[in-house]
């Protein structure tokens, strides 16, 4: 089914789970909280349905067939749907790696059922809102080597263009909007993920600053500077 034929009803989510018994439960609690579910057990699985045209991914790492994070990177280079990758692997090297493939979240089992609703609310509303603002003309912003093209959510820096995922062009696009002034991680998880900021692990955000300030280039830590103890600031006039 098209997406232009499904946007005025429930959105739709891909839930790739190997355990039959989570995956029912999950399958039942995000159709009693209003959405459309599809199951996949496998990768095999997952290629006979039509993961692009969904809304939101929940991924399991440890598939029988082949490994979560190799799909997630797949998903994450075709700029296809948001993937809040859901597993029992709680090791923090697992985390970081998972959000470094692109991953919007990362939850780990056992979890309370509240909070995953919590955050897929959460990542589905930051990903409408991107696409309502992308269909806005803006002006571009310039913040030193750096231009953000807000209409073609488009960024270079010294005239090279920059690959960025979502992640990294809205936080780059917050700071550059609050140029020359401090800003702090809470500000910044709650303007980029939810109202509070609760919904998100705060090593999320050191994981999306490193990899923004390194597609920079060597000037990164000079463009983005960090203010010891409160946050952050994007810098117009930095010394190189």
């Amino acid at each position: 089914m098209e997406r232009t034929s499904r946007e005025i009803m429930a959105q739709e989510i891909l839930l790739i789970e190997d355990d039959d018994t989570i995956r029912t439960a999950l399958k039942y609690a995000l159709e009693d909280a209003g959405y459309q579910t599809l199951e996949a057990e496998s990768m095999e699985a997952v290629r006979r349905v039509s993961w692009k045209e969904v809304d939101l991914i929940l991924l399991d790492l440890g598939l029988p067939d082949g490994h979560g994070l190799q799909f997630c990177d797949e998903v994450c280079r075709a700029a296809g749907p948001a993937v809040i990758i859901v597993t029992a692997r709680d090791d923090e090297q697992e985390i970081i790696c998972g959000l470094n493939t692109g991953a919007d979240d990362y939850v780990t089992k056992p979890f309370k059922l509240g909070v995953l609703l919590s955050r897929i609310g959460a990542v589905l509303r930051r990903r409408k809102r991107e696409e309502t603002e992308s269909m806005a003309v803006g002006d571009a912003i310039v913040c030193g080597p750096v231009t953000l093209y807000k209409s073609g959510t488009t960024a270079t820096a010294d005239g090279e263009q920059l690959q960025l995922t979502a992640g990294e062009y809205r936080l780059l696009e917050y700071l550059m909007e609050n140029k020359n002034r401090t800003v702090t991680r809470a500000m910044i998880l709650g303007a980029l993920w939810d109202q509070q900021g609760n919904y998100v692990e705060d090593n999320a955000l050191t994981v999306l600053m490193r990899r923004l300030r390194e597609k920079l280039g060597p000037n990164g830590q000079q463009i983005i500077r960090t203010v010891r103890g409160i946050g952050y600031k994007a810098e117009d006039g930095y010394e190189k």
